[in-house]
């Protein structure tokens, strides 16, 4: 039979008992649906993270005092609080050995600041951080107008600054703010800059800080208020691992680590942020693919049962079609196929309501808006082989029939 035929005489079956089709699709679209709403969710947040994570440049790496991201309990935490703090002179040193790297940065930051200008102020959200020369190449941090600070204004710890979009149209709103003097903590900082825009992650704004002179920072809030940063870009991709491997001896020798000892200092990537967010999600997957394949299962059975039932009420047509030259493997396919069509299509459904649903939640979130390709290519995979497993055996016994028997059937 060809497959128009097949589709045909599928969706009349299916036609006839609309009640009984919606029950056993049903069992389906839930199953389906639980897969797909969660793995859209979790793609939405997937990829605004990493659009969020791009704050390093490419071919780029942290050190820290902190990890990036902490899953541990309080007494992991204990650990990297009684971890020296990495200081302006170590950079200095680390500056001087570190002849492998292309660029070098260090930045320290406190957060929780307010910039006033005139009458107009922010909100007390602005992250203040204080960096050397090369932070603008290793963290992105594209001048829109103006320029970056020069090297003499580091050396003398000049009260410059470079805003971040945010505070500058929140300030400067129709006015260059290029030469202006705002405050901050009631100190003068004079604007030599503005940053470009970056992209906002989960609709909060990246660009509520203020960029100074870490020599400056230094001035203002002693050099002990927090642990520097320090960023390392690479000569070229074949070049990185290279880079990290005598980043890691250099710091050791610089921080005296002994042999065998671990390190007290942390290294990360945008690349080993999103790997590390992907560990977290991957056990949530694992978890919705789980509950899923049970609700199939358990909407496989009732396939079963409702084929059953079909094979029985249609046996005097099947006793026709065989009396008229129907061969077993024509029963056999005709009946899978209506199997596999019933999963399919609570597949359909269960994939639209999935994707829609998880867009609406996601949306709460300001996330981005996404379709998990993957993942609904895998279920309408689940549904084809569950409308195989459980057809089978309800086709194959239509196919079984004996003629004579099934034309005597009332």
């Amino acid at each position: 039979m060809k497959i128009r035929q097949l589709l045909l005489l599928a969706f009349q079956s299916l036609k006839t008992n609309r009640l009984r089709t919606l029950l056993t699709v049903l069992g389906i679209v839930v199953g389906i649906f639980s897969i797909i709403v969660v793995m859209t969710i979790i793609t939405m947040l997937q990829n605004t993270i990493e659009n969020g994570f791009q704050f390093l440049s490419k071919n780029t790496f942290e050190i820290r005092k902190w990890p990036a991201i902490h899953a541990g309990g309080e007494d992991s935490w204990e650990k990297y609080r009684n971890r020296k703090d990495i200081t302006l002179d170590d950079f200095y040193r680390f500056e001087e050995m570190m002849t492998e790297a292309k660029t070098l940065g260090a930045f320290q930051g406190d957060g929780g600041k307010i910039i006033k200008f005139g009458s107009e102020e922010t909100n007390p959200n602005i992250y203040c951080v204080g960096v050397t020369q090369g932070v603008y190449s290793t963290l992105n941090l594209e001048i829109k107008d103006g320029r970056e600070f020069r090297n003499n204004e580091i050396e003398y710890s000049a009260n410059v600054c470079v805003l971040g979009h945010f505070i500058a149209e929140k300030l400067f709103y129709n006015v260059d703010p290029i030469g202006k003097i705002v405050k901050m903590d009631g100190k003068p900082l004079k604007v030599i800059g503005t940053i470009k825009k970056r992209p906002e992650i989960f609709g909060q704004s990246q660009d509520n800080y203020i960029v100074i002179p870490i020599t400056t920072f230094q001035s203002f809030y002693g050099r002990r208020a927090s642990s520097v940063s320090i960023t390392v870009m690479a000569y070229s991709k074949d070049d990185y691992s290279n880079t990290i491997e005598s980043t890691i001896g250099h710091m050791r020798k610089i921080r005296k680590i002994k042999p065998g000892e671990e390190n007290d200092f942390d290294i990360f990537s945008n690349e080993s942020l999103i790997g590390q967010v992907n560990d977290i999600t991957g056990g949530v997957k694992i978890g919705a693919l789980a509950v899923s394949i049970i609700a199939l299962l358990a909407a496989g059975v009732g396939i079963m049962n409702i084929m059953l039932v079909t094979v029985t009420e249609r046996t005097r047509e099947i006793g026709i079609r065989k009396a008229v030259g129907a061969k077993k493997k024509n029963i056999l396919v005709q009946f899978l196929f209506e199997a596999v069509f019933l999963c399919l299509l609570g597949g359909f459904i269960g994939i639209g309501l999935g994707i829609g649903v998880g867009n609406f939640v996601g949306g709460f979130l300001s996330a981005n808006t996404a379709i998990p390709y993957d993942w609904v290519f895998i279920g309408m995979l689940l549904c084809f082989t569950v409308g195989i497993i459980f057809g089978t055996y309800p086709a194959y016994k239509a196919a079984n029939l004996d003629p004579i028997e099934a034309l005597r059937y009332e």
